[in-house]
């Protein structure tokens, strides 16, 4: 959820001011100090806000259950913990006497206060000390995985903030600041040949948000103009340590340092939950943007923008903000304009990007067209004549099925066409194994063996064949992670192989094709979708999410015996999952999709 006031909640919002510090006499009454963890530089500005407002003034249902109330979400941290947990134990063995690691206390002021005496401890002198609980202060509260001592063996040096994550934190190439675990360094890293960074924000804002909190706490390293800023990452394969220099310009942020992006930020935040806290005039208003798809508030903001027709209902983000800006506040006002005459309202502020004026490109008649179709609940609206798929002599869908970063434990196949001699129908190329596993290349070659099977049969007949998949990004992330991780494996191929296949004519996405011939109200998940080419799942409750949790179950990854229920599940999704390609590949291709309503049927 986002706000519609005027610092944005993307980089390079413009600081805000925090409201006057109350007067004396008054501060023994005031509400508790805000602290903010670094999660809130990233965080939609309304979510920040409602997370601040009093209790009491939520109405009777109270704040929503918290992101962990989401088994997917629980299931990600219970995994972040353990790989947090390995890697201690990983530099335990490598450091020995270099590392020390903070006892565990109940509080967050228990386990500062235990990690000062840590790290004040002149006589074991420790250059890593793991699981760091930082003191609160300056509206920020945080820990972090290690503190690195910038010169090993100097009591007065300083630390620099070191970070664990389970998500890849590199991408095959060069270029990347790395140094091994057993040297975890800044002065250890050397330009690395094999990998370059892949920049999360999420990461990079961390660091900082600790480096500040380092720097309140006195701890951390002397500055000095010009000099580099540290802050390690640590991600899922753990074999190298990742250094970044936050005191360094960053790309696409207007020249700013990761620093100075953080520190606008945290500053428009703090703003943000402090007038919440105090009940001052809200800074954030509601707004949706991507982030509500998963937000444990979306409830809360999806009453209040329904109970005023909120135009963010059918043009989200900023081309809300834009709408806005030109009078056009709601659904019903957006679906009255004649896109003809373009957009009503006073000439439009130079400091916020325009809305194309009709006759420059479509945008304006489909939001108009968008707005209508919300409103008649109509689900697709068609931008082209006739949707254009590339069909085949012999036809495979595809679908994948992963378990976070831990690798891909079912291929599901759907074959159909003329006959090659193979059997038509369903298939499930799949490993029980509890990821991670080395089994899961044995399913992968096996997958990959009978594909290879078909083209080639194809090939020999005169056949064309085609394999279809809906939104290719994650079936190829795993096949080149596959191929990448099992090479030499039985049936597992080439890497050139895999790339030949994914860049040819033969591997078609629908997504594309379902974006660039509809206009989607409701959204355009293949389960969103497929509804209307007349596909329905067999299970009530599937989902990506929801899946992960059933592959839990049916190998016991938590300590219960394995789930068949459950496998049977996970093998009737993934068939649903292709059959609904296949469904909806064939209503696009035939006379039935001319049933939905043209977008001239909508703005003329």
């Amino acid at each position: 959820m986002s706000t519609t006031t005027a610092h944005g909640a993307g980089d390079g919002c413009a600081p805000a001011v925090p409201p006057a510090a109350p007067p004396a006499g008054v501060v023994p009454g005031a509400p508790r100090p805000v602290l903010l963890d670094a999660a809130a530089t990233t965080r939609c500005r309304r979510r920040v806000h409602l997370e601040h407002v009093p209790a009491e003034d939520l109405g009777p249902g109270g704040p929503p259950p918290g992101d962990d109330a989401d088994p997917g979400v629980a299931m990600r941290k219970a995994d972040a913990a353990s790989h947090r947990a390995a890697l201690a134990a990983r530099w335990a063995e490598l450091l020995g006497p270099r590392w020390a690691a903070v006892p565990t206390a109940p509080t967050a002021r228990e386990r500062a206060t235990a990690a000062r005496e840590v790290l004040a401890d002149v006589e074991a002198l420790p250059d890593v000390v793991g699981g760091v609980e930082l003191p609160a202060a300056e509206g920020r509260r945080g820990n972090a995985e290690a503190l690195v001592r910038a010169v090993p063996g100097d009591p007065a040096s300083g630390w620099w903030p070191l970070i664990v994550v389970r998500h890849r934190i590199t991408d095959p190439g060069e270029g990347a600041l790395t140094s091994p675990l057993g040297r975890p360094h800044p002065d250890a890293a050397a330009p690395d040949d094999a990998r370059r960074v892949r920049t999360v924000t999420r990461d990079v804002l961390r660091l900082a948000h600790l480096h500040r909190m380092l720097r309140a706490a006195g701890l951390a390293p002397p500055e000095s103009p010009g000099a580099p800023v540290w802050g390690g990452v640590v991600g899922l394969d753990a074999d190298v340590v990742v250094w970044v220099d936050l005191a360094a310009s960053s790309s696409g942020t207007g020249g700013r340092s990761t620093l100075e992006t953080y520190d606008r930020r945290h500053a428009d935040r703090l703003a943000v939950a402090e007038a919440a806290r105090t009940r001052a005039p809200a800074l954030a208003e509601p707004s949706r943007i991507t982030e509500c798809r998963r937000c444990p508030w979306w409830p809360t903001c999806e009453a209040a923008l329904r109970a005023v027709d909120d135009v963010s209902l059918v043009v989200r983000g900023d081309a809300a903000l834009r709408l806005r800006g030109r009078g056009v506040t709601t659904v019903r006002e957006l679906a009255a304009l004649d896109p003809a005459a373009g957009l009503p309202g006073p000439p439009p502020d130079p400091e916020v990007p325009e809305v194309p004026e009709a006759g420059e490109v479509p945008d304006l008649v489909e939001a108009v067209a968008l707005a209508r179709a919300w409103s008649r609940d109509v689900p697709l609206v068609r931008r082209v004549v006739r949707p254009t798929v590339a069909r085949g002599d012999v036809e495979v869908d595809v679908d994948m099925e992963s378990l976070g970063e831990d690798g891909a434990y079912l291929w599901g196949a759907l074959l159909s066409g003329a006959d090659i001699g193979l059997e038509p129908g369903y298939r499930a190329f799949v490993t029980w194994d509890p990821l991670p596993t080395r089994d899961e290349g044995r399913s992968f070659g096996e997958f990959w063996t009978w594909l290879r099977d078909v083209r080639a049969r194809c090939a020999e007949r005169g056949l064309v064949m085609r394999a279809y998949c809906y939104n290719e990004q994650a079936e190829n992330r795993w096949l080149r992670g596959s191929v990448e991780r099992f090479a030499g494996m039985p049936g597992v191929p080439p890497a050139q192989e895999v790339e030949e296949f994914i860049a040819s004519e033969a591997w078609i996405d629908l997504f594309p094709v379902v974006s660039e011939s509809f206009l989607c109200p409701h959204g355009k998940g293949l389960k969103r979708v497929a509804p209307s080419a007349g596909f329905a799942w067999h299970d009530p409750e599937a989902g990506g999410e929801n899946s992960m949790r059933w592959y839990r179950d049916a190998v016991g990854l938590d300590g219960g015996e394995p789930d068949p229920a459950q496998r049977e599940r996970l093998l009737v999704y993934n068939a649903d999952d292709v059959r609904a390609t296949w469904t909806l590949r064939t209503w696009l291709t035939s006379e039935r999709v001319l049933e939905v309503p043209h977008l001239e049927d909508l703005t003329a």
